[in-house]
C-alpha cells in the first residue's frame, strides 16, 4: 500500500507541474501569445526652425476617445476634421491667406504644407500643389455622394483634410483641396508665399 499511495504521490505531482506549465503558455498545443496594448506608429516628417523637411522619424499615432475630440476642438473643427465635412467655399479663414508659414494639423500639430506650394485654385478652398511630404498625408478612397474622390487624411491623427484632384498646377500637377478648419498657420519668414509673389 505504502508503494501505491508513493505512485499517486508522484503522479499528482507531475500533473500538477503539467497544468501550471500549460496555464504559462495559453494551454496545450498554444504557443505563448505576445502581450499586446503597444501603441501603434507611424513614419513622418517634421520641419526645422526654417521650415525644412527633416529625415522620416517614427512616431505614435495619435488616438483619442470621440469625448475628447470634442472637448479639443470647436464644434467646428470636429464636424470637418473629425466628422469628414466640408466647410463653405469662400468662407474658410485661409483660402486666400497670403502669408508665409507652415499649415498644421489642427488635431494633432502634423505639419502637412506650406505657404510654398499654394496657389489660387479659384475654388474658394485652401489649395496645395503638395504636401511637406507624402509620408505626412494619407489617401482614402471616398465614394460619398455618388462620386469617386481620393480623400485626404493627416497620417498621424487621420484627420479629415479634404480630397486631392489630378488638376492642379505644375510640378506635380495635382490640388490639395483643404478645409481651413482642418488647418492651423505659423508664420515663418523663413519660407515665401507663392500667392503674393504671384508663383501660383
Amino acid at each position: 500500500m505504502n508503494l501505491t499511495l508513493t505512485l499517486l504521490g508522484v503522479s499528482f505531482f507531475f500533473t500538477t507541474i503539467m497544468f501550471a506549465a500549460a496555464a504559462e503558455t495559453g494551454g496545450a498545443g498554444e504557443k505563448a501569445q505576445p502581450k499586446s496594448g503597444a501603441a501603434p506608429t507611424v513614419e513622418v516628417r517634421l520641419l526645422d526652425a526654417a521650415g525644412k523637411v527633416l529625415p522620416k522619424t517614427t512616431t505614435p499615432k495619435v488616438i483619442k476617445t470621440d469625448d475628447e475630440w470634442r472637448r479639443q476642438l470647436t464644434a467646428e473643427q470636429y464636424q470637418i476634421a473629425r466628422g469628414k465635412g466640408t466647410e463653405r467655399a469662400f468662407c474658410g479663414v485661409f483660402y486666400d491667406q497670403k502669408q508665409p508659414g507652415i499649415y498644421s494639423c489642427v488635431c494633432c500639430g502634423l505639419p502637412l504644407f506650406t505657404s510654398e506650394t499654394k496657389f489660387h485654385s479659384g475654388t474658394g478652398w485652401p489649395s496645395f500643389f503638395a504636401p511637406v511630404a507624402a509620408e505626412n498625408v494619407a489617401t482614402h478612397v471616398d465614394l460619398s455622394f455618388g462620386m469617386s474622390r481620393t480623400e485626404i487624411l493627416c497620417a498621424r491623427c487621420d484627420a479629415h483634410l479634404g480630397h486631392v484632384f489630378a488638376d492642379g498646377p505644375r510640378p506635380t500637377g495635382e490640388r490639395f483641396c483643404v478645409n481651413s478648419a482642418s488647418l492651423v498657420f505659423k508664420l515663418n519668414t523663413s519660407l515665401k508665399d507663392a500667392t503674393s509673389s504671384g508663383q501660383h
